[in-house]
């Protein structure tokens, strides 16, 4: 699934399986909120140009509460965590949705209750608790001598050295055609790449990953439970503007980077658009892109108990309009064979060794759980 999960919006903690195929559970521990945003694929995350994540941008490389990241745990935040990818590790636990449940579940989830740092020490004595892993971790820290050393520092350290390593890939047809061999594409996709170049694609999807890093409103479709602020009054969205409160910011998302593009649908930062010549239609024409959505093109799993409220946002005219009116995007006409050119050259963009990781999926892990 290209390291996501091939769904619009994720089915979190109360969820049954992987991927595609997960559904959202039954009875008392069913879920009871689709995750509000679409899974991001996890290639080059450790790239030195990365420095912010999440989709509005909410953890970024910062000084300002004295521990190398503004974040949502602000001064909360231990010390000691590498990179940004390290830090965001830390997060999917504190979240009901995701990962941590509700209050009355577990005493995790009743320690994120009282404050978002709370919790990491349980998880950390739960690790460390595993002999296997107290010894993997003595093994591979030069600082920790003993099991009961082993904090959520180093365990959110090191996911991001296997996230960073297992997920590095550059080595696409694309790469082959910079470094010099001309015949590394064919000429739809030569044609597509001159495209994307000239028509102001890359305005936003430069440098090596193919993101500007940047923050963009590009009027996708909205639906679902949306990230919501507390003082919303419907489901929506606001993106980066939730993050930094300034108006000129709202329906902006962080860019995505291209690269293994074509194995992370569906795409968006809402899983909107089913494919890439479906997203490069909206990109092209977002207000008749607009127009032409239809709700059966979002990958929802089934979950009756809160499909009322995973459309309703559409019925409010005044917030689709104001999502609209701060669309960005203002490509020059494409016809359907410049379409499907950017999509073949799109296609470029996938690793070679995308699907061949160095270390894959084990058959066993030391705490005995399960593995998908």
């Amino acid at each position: 699934m290209g390291s996501s999960d091939g769904l619009s919006l994720g089915i979190g903690e109360g969820g049954v399986g992987l991927g595609p195929e997960r559904t959202a559970g039954t009875g008392p521990e069913r879920i009871r909120k689709r995750i509000p945003r679409n899974a991001p694929s996890l290639w080059n995350l450790a790239h030195k140009d990365v420095d912010t994540l999440f989709h509005d941008g909410r953890l970024s490389v910062s000084d300002l509460y004295g521990n190398g990241f503004n974040s949502p745990a602000e001064e909360w935040l231990p010390q000691g965590l590498k990179s940004v990818l390290a830090a965001q590790a830390l997060f999917p636990m504190t979240s009901d949705h995701e990962m941590a449940g509700h209050p009355g579940e577990n005493e995790i989830a009743g320690a994120v209750k009282e404050r978002i740092d709370l919790a990491w020490p349980i998880i950390a004595k739960r690790v460390r608790g595993v002999p296997e892993y107290g010894r993997l971790f003595v093994d591979a820290f030069d600082h920790i001598e003993a099991p009961e050393e082993v904090t959520i520092v180093e365990i959110g350290n090191a996911i991001a050295a296997f996230i960073g390593t297992e997920f590095r890939n550059h080595d696409s047809a694309f790469d082959a055609y910079l470094q010099g061999d001309a015949a590394a594409l064919n000429a739809q996709q030569t044609r597509g790449m001159e495209l994307f170049y000239s028509v102001g694609c890359s305005g936003c999807h430069a440098g090596p990953l193919m993101t500007d890093n940047g923050f963009h409103a590009i009027g996708l479709p909205q639906f679902g439970p949306g990230r919501t602020r507390k003082w919303d009054p419907v489901p929506r969205d606001v993106g980066r503007m939730g993050e930094t409160d300034r108006l000129e910011d709202a329906y902006k998302f962080r860019t995505p980077s291209l690269r293994n593009v074509a194995l992370t649908a569906p795409y968006g930062h809402n899983g909107a658009m089913p494919t890439l010549e479906a997203m490069v239609r909206h990109h092209a024409d977002p207000m008749k892109s607009q127009e032409d959505w239809q709700p059966a093109m979002a990958n929802l799993r089934p979950a009756p108990w809160i499909a009322q409220t995973d459309f309703i946002i559409r019925e409010d005219r005044i917030e689709m309009a104001r999502q609209l009116a701060v669309n960005e995007l203002d490509l020059p006409p494409l016809t359907d064979r410049d379409i499907a050119d950017i999509v073949a050259f799109l296609h470029c963009l996938t690793g070679r060794s995308a699907g061949d990781r160095p270390l894959g999926v084990p058959d066993t892990v030391p705490s005995g759980l399960p593995v998908d």
